[in-house]
């Protein structure tokens, strides 16, 4: 340690340093940096305050080429983070990354044994073999993890933790192939979710695996494509079912036969209503988890899912063709089970021009109700012929409303309106003249010193273009010509908010306009691959908002750029900085920014299908995919992790 460093003011570091800390770079003798959940003695309290933390910034590494064919085929971070002060001076770090796993591992199942890092169970909790070749049978596991969640449970203890007991949930979106390599499994099988008990050295934090638990979602019928996820004001990590099964077609639909076959062993034994919901997991203090499904919350293409600071009021990603921004206002506080789904009309101007002025946005209201009236329904037996009269043909049938749902054409007669708000959602809201009219709208997080939300358009193309077929003239989205790299949106939030029938929505935090805060850049392909410029972002997927840091992280799941990176833009600055690069043709996935546990800052971060090549990666491919197979068991597994600072650090805590 640095005598001339108040041990205080490096213990109140912790908040910002991340896991584990360089060598401070440079030294203010006598200071303290007191911040809220940052520790601290009487020491700090009579400490001079000659500078205060004024704000973040990271560096931005370079994009890396072939020259260093290595760094392409592995997560590779080259980024400094700045804590800086008042006086201009600044501490830095310098970051890495820490994989707790690589999805395949067998990793400790805190019982003595081992158990397998992303492996798939069926409805009975037994392993699903893969046996697509022969002599050579194992259980599926995951390459795409996703959605993660960093917490703490009061009164936590699970044996063979050292230091601070902290949890990390990890959800499994898919897996792309089977051994075979042919054999597509999308959506094949059944999520799994896992609860991660992780010691936290009280030091230097750094984070080490103890236990793997998978968490029992056999009440809820099992999982389907959780992707994005968000930790709940409560402590509660809300998860995600996106690209809802289509109940009329489900019959037919090889995929979701597939998916019932490996949860069941029935093709015909799941139901396609119990699937498209938001998942809520509750971890308990021995490292277990409870897991209900909320069935009020609209069943639509979920992905990051954001709750305000009234622990009521729920923004949601909706991953689709035809998408629309969706609120939900519980009827309780910090309770998910009852509530009000409201779908955005958008006025005009709308434009993704972040120089342009915003739209306004009014809001819809489908329906209230509560996740046990409309399980119910499901359980019950409700066939989709009971909600809706749905053709792909124009009836000459004046009962029927034309719509555009999930980019096709159809006409609709709706029967059961609650049963149409809550299990026919995209339909019903267009059905409604909802503007559905969105592409790929993804994570979605919340500002809420500025009450601004962030929303993750992945492409602008599609619906969102006039004249394309998906397009819906007059719903208020209509752009002259595609962004393929997409953009994020800011939207303003208010109260006092009225719903389209003059009704008070209760809630501070409801978005009122919309406009481009941030776009990427389609661009001719360049030497390496590239599409979408590689300086700037491109399809935005995970979104992230760090209050203390005043950072948006962001990041991609792009077919533009050769490697998919991971971005802090800083709101007040502008500033976008490139913070780490992911394995070549992977996703960047589980992003969670961390502000403080235990006096510790932590961005989650995870990675899918590294080596999924595209027609981008031609120049690459020879080169790289050696290197990817060497690193990531042939493509079959993926990371899961934390962005932290290199493992070179003195002792941090308070002497």
């Amino acid at each position: 340690m640095n005598p001339a460093v108040n041990p205080s003011r490096r213990r109140a570091l912790q908040f910002l340093a991340g896991v584990p800390m360089l060598p401070l770079s440079s030294t203010l003798a006598g200071t303290s940096l007191l911040l809220a959940g940052c520790g601290g003695g009487d020491d700090a309290v009579a400490a001079p305050l000659p500078a205060s933390y004024s704000g973040v910034s990271f560096s931005s590494m370079p994009a890396p080429t072939l020259a260093n064919a290595a760094a392409m085929a592995t997560t590779t971070v080259g980024s400094v983070m700045s804590v800086n002060f008042s006086d201009k001076s600044k501490l830095d770090f310098k970051l890495a990354y820490l994989p707790f796993f690589v999805t395949g591992d067998m990793v400790s199942d805190g019982k003595g044994g081992k158990i397998l890092a992303g492996g798939y169970l069926d409805i009975n909790n037994q392993v699903i073999i893969d046996a697509t070749v022969p002599g050579k049978e194992r259980q599926f596991f995951s390459d795409s993890p996703d959605g993660t969640s960093l917490l703490s449970v009061p009164g936590a203890k699970v044996d063979g933790v050292k230091g601070n007991t902290v949890f990390a949930v990890v959800q499994f979106e898919y897996t792309t192939f089977a051994q075979d390599g042919t054999t597509g499994m999308y959506g094949k099988l059944p999520s799994p979710i896992a609860v991660l008990t992780l010691d936290q050295n009280p030091d230097t934090g750094k984070l080490t695996l103890v236990k793997y638990h998978n968490v029992n979602t056999s009440a809820v019928n099992g999982l389907w494509i959780t992707c994005g996820a968000s930790l709940s004001p409560w402590n509660t990590h809300l998860s995600s079912e996106e690209y809802e099964p289509n109940a009329f077609t489900a019959a037919s639909d090889a995929q979701f036969r597939a998916f019932s076959k490996n949860l069941y062993g029935s093709e015909t034994a799941a139901n396609p209503y119990h699937y498209g919901h938001m998942p809520e997991v509750t971890v308990n203090p021995d490292g277990t988890a409870s897991i209900k499904k909320h069935y009020c919350m609209g069943r639509i293409s979920h992905e990051l899912v954001q709750v305000m600071p009234d622990n009521r009021t729920v923004f949601m990603g909706d991953d689709a063709t035809n998408s629309g921004y969706f609120v939900f206002v519980a009827d309780r506080e910090k309770d998910l089970s009852a509530g009000s789904l409201y779908v955005a009309k958008v006025g005009s101007g709308f434009s993704i021009d972040p120089a342009a002025a915003a739209a306004a946005l009014t809001w819809i209201k489908l329906g209230n109700a509560s996740s046990a009236e409309i399980r119910a329904l499901v359980d019950g037996g409700i066939k989709p012929a009971e909600i809706m009269d749905v053709r792909s043909t124009d009836p000459l049938d004046a009962t029927f409303r034309k719509v555009i749902s999930n980019g096709k054409t159809e006409w609709i007669k709706v029967f059961n309106e609650k049963a149409a708000a809550f299990l026919e959602t995209h339909r019903y809201a267009a059905y409604v003249g909802a503007s559905m009219g969105f592409t790929k709208m993804e994570g979605t997080t919340v500002n809420i010193k500025d009450k601004v939300a962030y929303s993750a358009l992945q492409n602008i193309q599609a619906s969102m273009v006039a004249g394309d077929k998906a397009n819906v003239p007059g719903n208020g989205i209509g752009v002259p010509k595609a962004l393929v790299a997409g953009a994020v949106m800011a939207l303003n939030l208010k109260g006092g908010i009225k719903d389209d029938k003059g009704a008070a929505i209760i809630s501070e935090w409801m978005p009122v306009d919309t406009k481009a805060l941030i776009t990427g850049e389609d661009i001719s392909a360049d030497a390496l691959g590239n599409t979408a410029n590689p300086e700037k972002i491109a399809n935005p997927d995970n979104l992230k908002f760090s209050e203390k840091m005043r950072t948006l992280f962001i990041g991609e799941d792009s077919s533009q750029h050769v490697n998919n990176f991971l971005w802090a833009y800083n709101v007040d600055t502008k500033a976008l900085s490139r913070v780490m690069s992911i394995p070549a043709g992977g996703e960047s996935t589980g992003l969670h920014a961390v502000d403080e546990l235990n006096g510790w800052t932590y961005i989650m971060s995870n990675f899918q299908h590294a080596g999924d090549w595209g027609s981008i990666h031609g120049n690459v491919k020879a080169t790289l995919d050696p290197l990817i197979n060497a690193n990531y068991k042939n493509k079959f597994g993926a990371a899961v992790g934390c962005l932290t600072a290199e493992p070179t650090q003195p002792k941090l805590s308070k002497a």
